[in-house]
């Protein structure tokens, strides 16, 4: 597998405005429209792009100093789990969203990547959904199938846009090229541009019927399920990329995407800290200085606990291994169960009574929680939650 960082010949600590800058000067190197159409000039392309694309993104920059170029494929936040494979024209579709537009990537490249024979090849437009998932699917992973409306290719017309079976036909005005040719007279000399046809819209083709179902677009709105695989570990922070399931584009034009935006639901029992889950026990005075035995929930079910004899509200007891795993990674957090030393606010008579008689014969309380070998409180805090 190729280094990244080696493709765009950056430093691994280079800032976002360096791998920009690299990417672009690979971009404008290896493009095929600069290397008459060499093959291998398109996959050094389609390499930096796709290496760009990761480091640019602070999330998937981690996953892949972390696990390499397998876990940004197959994990987090910014592309997509076991999404497909990385083609040309979205290569070009990233050059274009941030170098391009107008007069940019489409004039300086030739707009190879977005035109084909009879004009502009338009990709359908990506959708996104949310997805609500709970704490216990986001320790276990979870599949799940979700309702959409997507745009289909119109069933009478076959997604042509026409009626009758006809074909749409080349545009007049621009020779079924899909674009125009602007001359320019400055002080500096003549400039010719290229824009896309007004008469067509860059497709190079015109409807003259228009199919009656679909009124010449070549699509309908359809609802249909799609399957979203949820790995372990993630966040609300995270996304999946169902690559190619969006709708279809304006006349035959290829499918665009979803993104399934997940939402955590919150769980009123934990309060989640990355892979770990903190929890609070209420016990009272008496569990507190003599112990027990305890159940507490987890987001897998429950587990017994022990109670040590003079614990102090406040301390934790740490479950190993019950927390959330790691987002592609073998670890599995804890769980942290905080103890709360609970002090009830009436008392009966009996109560009263029992405990004005303990008072008698109790020790005094320490002056600070650091006597013996106990930590004080906030020094406990601070060890289990930085």
């Amino acid at each position: 597998m190729a280094d990244y960082y080696e493709l765009l010949r950056v430093s691994r600590d280079a800032s976002s405005e360096d791998i920009k800058k690299a990417y672009r000067r690979k971009a404008l190197k290896y493009h095929p429209d600069r290397n008459k159409g060499s093959k291998e000039a398109e996959d050094r392309f389609k390499e930096v792009t796709e290496a760009y694309e990761t480091l640019r993104d602070s999330e998937k920059r981690a996953l892949y100093d972390r696990y390499g170029e397998e876990g940004v494929k197959r994990g987090a936040g910014g592309g997509g789990f076991g999404a497909g494979g990385f083609d040309f024209a979205e290569a070009v579709d990233i050059f274009m969203r941030d170098f391009g537009g107008f007069g940019g990537a489409e004039d300086l490249f030739g707009g190879r990547s977005r035109r084909g024979q009879g004009g502009t090849v338009s990709k359908g437009q990506t959708l996104k959904v949310r997805l609500l998932i709970t704490l216990a699917e986001v320790a276990s992973g979870v599949s799940k199938r979700i309702r959409v409306a997507v745009l289909e290719p119109c069933e009478v017309c076959k997604g042509s846009g026409a009626r009758d079976g006809a074909q749409p036909t080349p545009c007049g005005q621009c020779g079924g090229r899909g674009e125009e040719r602007v001359v320019q007279r400055t002080v500096f000399g003549q400039f010719v541009s290229a824009a896309p046809c007004r008469a067509c819209g860059g497709e190079g083709r015109v409807v003259e019927h228009p199919c009656d179902t679909c009124r010449g677009d070549g699509r309908e709105r359809h609802e249909r399920e799609v399957e979203v695989e949820v790995p372990p570990g993630v966040t609300g922070e995270n996304y999946i990329s169902l690559r190619g399931q969006g709708n279809a584009g304006p006349r035959g034009g290829p499918r665009g995407d979803i993104i399934v935006l997940l939402e955590v639901e919150e769980d009123p029992r934990f309060v989640r800290d990355g892979s770990d889950l903190r929890y609070g026990l209420p016990i009272t005075f008496a569990q507190a200085a003599l112990g027990d035995e305890m159940e507490v929930p987890t987001v897998d079910g429950t587990v017994d606990i022990t109670i040590p004899p003079g614990i102090q509200s406040g301390e934790v007891i740490r479950l190993r291994g019950q927390g959330l795993p790691e987002l592609n990674g073998r670890h599995r957090g804890d769980q942290l169960v905080q103890v709360y030393v609970w002090t009830p606010e009436t008392l009966t008579s009996e109560q009263e009574e029992a405990l004005r008689a303990l008072r008698e014969v109790e020790d005094p309380a320490p002056e600070t929680l650091d006597a013996g070998t106990r930590k004080g409180f906030w020094a406990r805090m601070k060890e289990v939650f930085t």
